[in-house]
């Protein structure tokens, strides 16, 4: 019996691993090559005339069979072989997706006729995708959908407001399987080509060594500096988790090489694991990924992605800013020095990297400059790196065409969960669509709120945190984008401010106890107490709990206004996030008294608001950044009378 058989926890019969991990590569190697192909349009070179869903079909089809073969019935348990029961639903889901793909042109017009091949396979793919759903991301997400389900079908049953249109079970499975509102609607089209891309660009950058490369380039910019380890953690995790999906996945990637690195510089464990958490999941709201959201945010509201990015950009870089400002003047308060000199690689070893910038210069330039859609961007971008990284390598060592070509698996494999979230958002938004839930749940948070934009901000909020606990990013922001964001517009808040505002409560509910993932992931790393580490995180992320409540307030800290009035903006929000991040860590120039702290946080606070919220405000902001001013230059100036006092 080999090893992988020995160590499984699954059946004693089933597929040898050597049978099934071949098969599962190759599925997951054909979801990324479909998802290039469309994105290159090959379909239109080969004269091939088919609906966008046929194409979402065969690529959900694809992952679930490769989640059935991939992941054990208990997560957590080893995978050996693979139980006769996961191949059968691998093997049903091939055939159902199979089916619905190349049925789908008459199918999808036979829906409300409710005929036995259009509700049948679509009641067996709703089942199969919450199962695979449960495998790959747990039983909250899985309990959430099995709620909105129910409700489709016996909303009627509700009083008052939240009362929907009961649909007939068998009209409900042939839609949310077939509707373009349903599994292969919005979500899945955007997972489907966008995010595939993106992840095989992330994919790429590990095995070509671009992922060292930004560590090292971390490395070699902070490591000479005080606190050198916590600023390369800031640095490193923004940069990597800036393209990658998942939070959670961010803390494990970079944190097993960054939250040993600080905690040797003699930082404590807990803040050692909340920094890494807090940068972590600050890359999910840092363009041009934001955890795949981007790209879903710019179809949801209808307006091209380049404009999600840039209105996404002045708050992710605060966010970042403050977290910066928090590790320096922590490291500088506990007295934590740089990395040692021994340790920061060779500079014109890393310059023989910069050939990854040109890869990511490009894919800004086609974006931006050309125009081009986002998986075509991503796409040519990838194959710059291919060229990039065998012309010239990273380190003295080039990828393989094999590993370049295992990378289409990887892909494939590292976006299952992704497509899985997809799918079962696609039902989300199915169940409103039918039932008129969406209307009644605006309906009655802007009548809890009583038409106040202050109240309905702080019960948002709230409600978003919580909902997000321990959901990925994507799922997070496809359930808040429909039930709350409407909310917010309807009391007159800019539609891409009310999207970003619950993005970000939403991905709060990461660091923010007591469910608090990414925080939790960190403190596992760190040896440390979960639950101190999660509030150390909301302390270190503390803007991400003031910023969007500022940017709905003005538009301006969005790029949105006049240029003077967006600079104004920008340059009071950094000087109010130095002066209340210095108030957290208790120094400046030096230890801060109670007094000091109080006077630097209110004045920052004061400073953050932006001179456009409300009548008045310019008074306020000045008022903040003139005291902010104040304070600093006396701390200063006492700092520098005491040591010359000890000199003498």
């Amino acid at each position: 019996m080999s090893t992988d058989d020995a160590n499984s926890g699954e059946a004693g019969s089933g597929l040898s691993p050597r049978v099934w991990r071949p098969f599962a590569d190759v599925l997951a190697a054909l979801v990324t090559l479909l998802a290039i192909g469309w994105a290159v349009s090959f379909q239109r070179v080969i004269g091939l005339n088919i609906y966008p869903q046929q194409l979402f079909a065969a690529i959900l089809g694809f992952s679930l069979a490769v989640a059935y073969l991939t992941l054990p019935r208990m997560r957590g348990a080893p995978r050996g072989r693979a139980p006769w029961y996961d191949v059968a639903l691998a093997v049903l889901a091939l055939a159902m997706m199979g089916y619905i793909a190349v049925e789908y042109p008459r199918l999808v017009l036979q829906i409300f006729a409710r005929p036995l091949d259009a509700w049948l396979p679509g009641l067996i793919v709703v089942l199969l995708t919450l199962e695979a759903l449960r495998r790959a991301t747990g039983w909250a997400l899985v309990i959430i959908i099995v709620v909105f389900i129910l409700y489709a079908l016996f909303g009627d049953a509700l009083p008052g407001r939240l009362q929907g249109r009961a649909q007939n079970w068998q009209l409900l499975s042939g839609y949310m399987a077939l509707d373009s509102n349903g599994i292969l609607g919005l979500p899945m089209s955007v997972a489907a080509t966008v995010v595939v891309a993106f992840i095989l660009f992330g994919t790429l950058l590990g095995i070509t060594g671009g992922s060292q490369f930004f560590t090292d380039a971390a490395m070699l910019a902070m490591g000479r500096f005080r606190g050198g380890s916590m600023k390369i953690a800031v640095l490193a995790s923004g940069l990597f988790g800036s393209i990658s999906g998942s939070a959670v996945a961010n803390v494990v990637g970079t944190g097993v090489v960054t939250i040993p690195m600080i905690k040797r510089d003699g930082y404590p464990a807990h803040k050692a694991g909340a920094i890494e958490a807090v940068a972590s999941t600050g890359g999910q709201l840092m363009p041009p990924v934001m955890g795949a959201a981007a790209f879903l945010m710019a179809e949801f509201l209808a307006v091209p992605y380049s404009e999600i990015v840039m209105a996404a950009l002045v708050p992710a870089i605060l966010y970042y800013v403050a977290l910066f400002i928090q590790a320096d003047l922590e490291a500088a308060r506990l007295g934590i020095r740089a990395v040692p000199r021994s340790e920061i690689p060779n500079g014109r070893m890393v310059a023989v990297g910069v050939h990854f910038v040109f890869a990511f210069g490009l894919l800004i330039y086609l974006l931006f400059w050309q125009r081009y859609q986002p998986e075509r961007a991503a796409t040519w971008a990838c194959l710059a790196l291919i060229a990039s990284s065998l012309l010239i390598g990273y380190r003295g060592t080039r990828p393989s065409l094999r590993a370049i070509a295992g990378s289409l698996a990887k892909c494939g494999q590292g976006v299952t969960e992704i497509i899985l979230i997809s799918a079962a958002s696609g039902i989300v938004i199915g169940v409103l669509n039918v039932t008129g839930l969406s209307f009644n749940l605006t309906y009655l948070l802007v009548q809890i709120g009583g038409g106040s934009a202050a109240l309905l901000l702080f019960l948002s909020a709230l409600v978003c945190i919580v909902l997000g606990m321990g959901l990925p990013t994507l799922g997070v922001y496809v359930l808040l984008a429909a039930l709350v964001a409407p909310a917010l517009v309807q009391v007159g808040i800019e539609p891409i401010g009310a999207h970003l505002y619950v993005l970000y409560f939403g991905m709060m509910s990461m660091i923010t106890p007591p469910i608090a993932l990414a925080a939790f992931a960190a403190a596992a790393i760190a040896r440390a107490p979960a639950m101190a580490t999660g509030w150390a995180a909301m302390r270190f992320g503390w803007s991400a709990y003031v910023i969007p409540v500022l940017f709905v307030l003005s538009p301006t800290l969005l790029l949105q206004g006049e240029s003077w009035d967006v600079s104004v903006a920008i340059a009071s929000a950094g000087m109010g996030v130095w002066l209340v991040s210095s108030a957290l860590a208790g120094y400046f120039s030096g230890p801060l008294s109670i007094a000091m702290r109080i006077g630097f946080a209110v004045c920052g606070l004061i400073a953050l608001i932006p001179a456009t919220a409300f009548e008045g405000a310019v008074y306020t902001d000045i008022a903040g950044v003139a005291g902010g001013i104040g304070l600093m230059a006396f701390d200063i100036i006492r700092n520098r009378r005491e040591r010359a006092e000890q000199a003498v």
